[in-house]
């Protein structure tokens, strides 16, 4: 089955630690791990239930050096990575990543909204298989932008890849909470950040079980807890935290 554009279909992360990357996001959301061979290096697959669902690799040095973080990123589909690159420089975006090929794999290219959240952008070589039920252990089931400025960020992504507003959430002090859809799935949400955020950035949520449980594995295993349990609509809980590494991850599930 083809994958649909506009949806999230890989997640990434770089980070300074591979090795104590693994061990963690294996204790708290129960990921394997196993090695891919590719040109020059050796790429780290995580996996989920045996399937593959992200990858992991080492920050580069001269990001090191200009002082980038360890981080994740997302991987949304498209059907022409030249054209979608082309059209967000266009928007106000930037490339970062030029169109690339990755061999039996796909073509990615890695962009900028106008406020400087990054995100990339595939079109894979082979079809890749349906995406599992709603709410699949060790899935990332929700996908959230803190954004430059929510309204402004939303027309960007609109443009690039379809999405549509769904239902938008009053949060009070902190603002409207914006969901979006594609293909009529309701699939994250976007808000304009706080100004104690320094930066716009993506942050995915991965299903887990009990939350409170998840959370307790999180401070065993050497990360943080930000922020939570908190209790979401719909009922989820979530916790958002940073690893080890300092790559900041969330989690989704429920309580009791």
């Amino acid at each position: 089955m083809p994958v649909p554009a506009g949806r999230f279909v890989w997640f990434e992360l770089m980070t300074t630690d591979q090795a104590a990357a693994k061990a963690f996001y294996a204790a708290v959301v129960g990921w394997g791990a196993m090695d891919a061979p590719m040109p020059g290096m050796t790429y780290t697959m995580f996996t989920a239930g045996g399937t593959p669902i992200g990858g992991l690799m080492d920050l580069p040095e001269d990001a090191r050096k200009a002082g980038a973080p360890p981080s994740w990123s997302g991987y949304v589909a498209v059907d022409d990575v030249d054209a979608a690159a082309a059209k967000a420089a266009s928007l106000g975006g930037a490339v970062h990543v030029p169109p690339t090929d990755i061999p039996e794999v796909g073509r990615f290219a890695v962009v900028a909204d106008p406020h400087g959240a990054a995100l990339a952008m595939i079109k894979l070589s082979s079809p890749d298989q349906p995406p599992p039920p709603p709410g699949t252990a060790g899935r990332v089931g929700w996908h959230e932008l803190l954004a430059g400025d929510r309204e402004t960020a939303f027309a960007f992504y609109a443009a690039m890849f379809g999405w549509t507003k769904a239902d938008a959430i009053d949060m009070g002090e902190m603002g409207i909470y914006q969901l979006f859809a594609a293909g009529g799935e309701v699939i994250g949400g976007m808000f304009t950040k706080p100004p104690m955020i320094p930066v716009p950035f993506w942050l995915y949520y991965v299903n887990t079980g009990d939350i409170d449980a998840a959370a307790k594995r999180v401070g065993e295993a050497g990360g943080k807890i930000m922020m939570g349990p908190m209790e979401v609509p719909g009922g989820d809980w979530i916790v958002q935290g940073m690893d080890p590494q300092g790559a900041a991850f969330a989690l989704v599930g429920k309580r009791g």
